[in-house]
């Protein structure tokens, strides 16, 4: 593809269709294959657990009586759906509850979107894995780089991340997938500029609505496709113009030379896949690895003060009305000082402890009275030398006066401190296992790992189905 074939387009928006339209699985690395596989492993998990979670259920009740009929199957049931509406709902599922992938240098969650996408489609047009790798990697790229391109900015202004950038990422998995032509591509981006929103009030506030923002942006991103092919139009300036999406969701224009972020030759972002080991706000989780070792000492504790960058402190800080007095699980999800009274009380930061307060199985009471004793401050000097990083800065004071400083640079889960594979595969089951059943749990892990790329999409999506 040359520049003359998209006339009157920008250098970014030529550089970003350039890149979805000549993506080829032959282009795909080692590093970026075991992202993949780490990837579906996790998010395909997700799905399946957080189903039975009770707003799951509800928008299974809400996209059932709305659905339009297909063949691609919504995940850990019997429903077969349309494509946008299976990854509507698969995706919400993914995102559900606060354990799903990350990408730290953006903020978000890009498997709950790009593998729902990816897997719904393909189940629809008989696409092999093979097809399906490559489309939902084009879709990771294009809603990465974009996100590198507008951090820390997004969210620090309010903006959830994810929800804007997953019309993105689904827009080129859909493009990819259905292989439209360049001019056809750049409008399916173009339009996807027209369903990004969403902000994190939910951090404050509350709501369910937050579990959705995944199926959101990710049905939207599939939409744009679908308008585009049938000759609808954007602007082609969607994303550099005065008016296009950094102007008026950033202020400022992407920075120059950015059109480099689609250059042949750039390393594949989804090799660095983050996997949450606690079931909670990937700010928290840093904190969290360097305070667990204090819980036997925590009759000890006079004082533990973190320190923590401006745009964490907009998620999981003082910033958040009910950081100190939360009143539902949102709240407790993106609360800094209730992880920390979690990690410092022993009671874990995972899935169970979750689970456990949902089911009011929890008593807040001493937690919530040590969460009050946990002072936050914002330290922006942690962002200028850490950027993309999420990192902790602690210091515990004790009794005796004595005191520790830890500073975690990478939480487990990154890319740089991986989560161990038997560890993710724990995971994987204490997720799968009490839907699936442990043989078919087991099977799909197996189908998982093999990713044999001449496998159809929907004979994998099959052994996410619940058993009869």
């Amino acid at each position: 593809m040359t520049d003359s074939a998209l006339p009157h387009c920008p250098p970014l928006e030529q550089a970003l269709v350039r890149f979805v339209q000549d993506l080829r699985y032959e282009d795909l690395d080692a590093p970026a294959h075991a992202g993949v596989n780490r990837l579906m492993r996790d998010q395909l998990a997700l799905q399946i657990g957080i189903s039975q979670m009770p707003w799951s259920q509800q928008l299974l009740k809400y996209a059932a009586a709305q659905q339009r009929p297909g063949a691609s199957r919504v995940a850990a049931s019997g429903l077969t759906m349309s494509a946008q509406d299976a990854a509507f709902v698969n995706g919400s599922y993914g995102h559900g509850f606060e354990y799903d992938d990350a990408h730290g240098p953006s903020y978000s969650h890009p498997g709950s979107c790009v593998i729902p996408a990816a897997l719904a489609l393909g189940e629809e047009l008989g696409a092999t894995l093979e097809e399906v790798v490559t489309a939902l990697v084009a879709g990771y790229e294009v809603y990465t780089r974009i996100g590198l391109l507008a951090a820390p900015d997004l969210l620090q202004r309010g903006f959830h991340p994810h929800c804007v950038l997953s019309s993105f990422g689904a827009a080129a998995v859909a493009a990819k997938l259905r292989r439209l032509d360049a001019e056809t591509t750049l409008h399916a981006l173009a339009i996807a500029l027209s369903h990004t929103s969403g902000t994190t009030e939910y951090t404050s506030t509350g709501g369910s609505i937050k579990r959705i923002h995944a199926g959101i942006g990710t049905k939207s991103g599939m939409a744009a496709a679908e308008m585009a092919r049938a000759g609808i139009t954007g602007p082609r300036a969607f994303l550099s113009g005065n008016k296009g999406f950094f102007k008026t969701f950033l202020q400022r224009g992407p920075g120059d030379g950015a059109e480099a972020r689609f250059a042949p030759g750039q390393p594949f972002q989804i090799a660095t896949v983050w996997l949450k080991a606690y079931c909670a706000c990937y700010c928290t989780h840093a904190y969290i690895d360097a305070l667990r070792p204090f819980a036997a000492r925590r009759t000890e504790i006079a004082d533990v003060h973190l320190k923590i960058t401006p745009h964490f402190n907009v998620v999981v800080g003082t910033a958040n009305a009910n950081a100190y007095t939360p009143r539902n699980i949102e709240h407790v999800q993106f609360s800094l000082p209730i992880q920390a009274a979690f990690a410092l009380l022993g009671l874990g930061n995972g899935y169970p402890v979750h689970r456990d307060y949902l089911a009011g199985k929890v008593d807040m009471a001493p937690v919530i009275a040590l969460a009050r004793g946990i002072r936050i401050t914002e330290e922006p000097a942690l962002e200028k030398s850490h950027p993309g990083k999420f990192v902790a800065d602690v210091t515990v004071a004790f009794q005796d006066g004595s005191s520790q400083h830890v500073f975690v640079a990478d939480p487990i889960g990154t890319d740089t401190n991986p989560m161990p594979e038997q560890v993710q595969d724990a995971k994987f089951m204490e997720l799968t296992e009490g839907v699936l059943g442990a043989g078919r749990a087991r099977a799909l892990l197996a189908a998982l790992r093999a990713m044999d790329p001449a496998m159809k999409a929907a004979d994998l999506t099959a052994l996410c189905a619940a058993a009869q």
